[in-house]
């Protein structure tokens, strides 16, 4: 079955997840898709885990002991949350490359680069043979938009975030229950999945 693997470089645990998941491309059928979590945060009104003081301690800090405890190199940005503009549209000039995608993710991430500008991508740019003109062109800055209003309307509300058929996949934690969806199509269909995909919110107690 076909996936989309939403992400935005601006999430470590898109990061993380790209670690397990560029393996997978070569003998699966996962489309990644850069978008921008701002516009998702901004369409559900809902804010990102780094604009919540105690959320963003925990954020960091588990991400770090994660990284650390898989053997990933992780050397956080200068700054963070940063404006991942420029480096999702890096990503959609090259038309999602695995190998530029890895790129930004190892100078961000990795590397803890800014990416938060296209001369701060510099060297990513030149290694992918890629022009600022390229990175500023209209019809890369539309598909972007695009991208993201798609992301929007299938109902993703957090990055990063594979898409297998209707179902969303959300978060680094969840790359094993994709995959075991990824294997059995029918894993949503029990009895049981489906009782809890209908289960009515319960009313809130004062």
């Amino acid at each position: 079955m076909p996936a989309i693997w939403y992400f935005d470089v601006v999430s470590p645990f898109a990061y993380l997840q790209w670690r397990r998941l560029k393996p997978l491309l070569a003998t699966h059928d996962i489309r990644p898709v850069p978008i921008l979590f701002a516009a998702v945060l901004s369409a559900i009104g809902n804010r990102g885990p780094a604009e919540i003081p105690a959320k963003r301690t925990f954020t960091y800090q588990h991400v770090a002991w994660r990284a650390q405890r898989d053997g990933i190199a992780l050397v956080f940005p200068p700054a963070h949350p940063f404006n991942p503009i420029a480096a999702l549209r890096t990503v959609i000039a090259a038309d999602a490359d695995p190998d530029v995608i890895e790129a930004v993710f190892a100078h961000i991430w990795a590397q803890g680069q800014p990416g938060d500008s296209v001369e701060a991508l510099a060297p990513v740019l030149t290694a992918a043979q890629l022009s600022p003109a390229d990175v500023e062109a209209p019809a890369v800055k539309a598909r972007l938009r695009a991208e993201t209003d798609a992301a929007i309307a299938a109902g993703m509300f957090g990055v990063p975030t594979l898409r297998i058929g209707d179902a969303l996949f959300w978060g680094e934690d969840a790359h094993d229950f994709a995959l075991a969806a990824l294997a059995d199509p029918g894993l949503l269909d029990t009895p049981e999945m489906q009782r809890l995909a209908q289960l009515p919110v319960g009313a809130a107690r004062g």
